[in-house]
């Protein structure tokens, strides 16, 4: 497994170069807000949603003092509005009151964080602080992951600790990257286009319908 992986690294590393995280940031905290934003959202929508926010709201200061009424107002097109508004301001009120207004860089203060589970946290600590904690697994990983052949589990908890058993540490960042952007372009949920898949010859659900043709 581990050199099927390797195989698919070195692919995965010239089809996609330039992969990176889709949410456009400046700091830590509007890493932390627009993860949370992009719950059940695309990055597309979060993007144009944080591009007048953020001018808005420059400090964590100003998020942690914002009425959560209007902060709704705002991010309604985000959906699930309530929650995550909710989670903004209490995240927020956090850092200033028990991190001396400093994102925490290590997990465990992370999950600490109204709204922040492992998955923002990794975005985190992986896009903003440059560490390799885990991996994030959103739709397009556990779609790729289970196609692919990566793991048979289900939940984004069990298909992390697969993945982290057989990437190796240094790529466990960007490996979430390349998933995400072959999801994408290639590796729909629905009527992928397995014909033209550069991993086709390392993917299990390739194959199996191939044999089944």
């Amino acid at each position: 497994m581990k050199e099927k992986v390797k195989n698919i690294i070195s692919i995965l590393k010239k089809e996609f170069p330039d992969a990176k995280c889709e949410l456009i940031f400046f700091t830590s905290h509007q890493l932390l807000v627009a993860t949370i934003l992009s719950a059940q959202c695309t990055d597309k929508r979060v993007n144009i949603v944080t591009k007048s926010l953020f001018q808005k709201y420059k400090s964590i200061e100003d998020f942690a003092n914002v009425f959560q009424k209007k902060l709704e107002e705002e991010i309604f097109s985000t959906g699930f509005y309530h929650n995550k508004a909710k989670s903004i301001i209490a995240m927020s009120k956090m850092i200033l009151e028990k991190f001396n207004g400093n994102v925490p860089n290590k997990m465990e203060d992370l999950l600490l964080l109204s709204g922040v589970g492992r998955k923002t946290a990794n975005v985190v600590l992986g896009n903003a602080f440059n560490k390799n904690c885990g991996i994030v697994v959103d739709t397009h990983v556990s779609r790729l992951s289970q196609r692919i052949g990566f793991t048979k589990n289900k939940t984004p908890e069990k298909i992390e600790i697969d993945l982290m058993e057989i990437v190796p540490k240094k790529y466990w960042t960007i490996f979430s990257h390349w998933l995400i952007s072959h999801g994408r372009k290639t590796c729909f949920s629905r009527n992928p286009k397995c014909d033209i898949c550069f991993l086709k010859k390392n993917c299990n659900y390739y194959k199996k319908i191939k044999n089944e043709n």
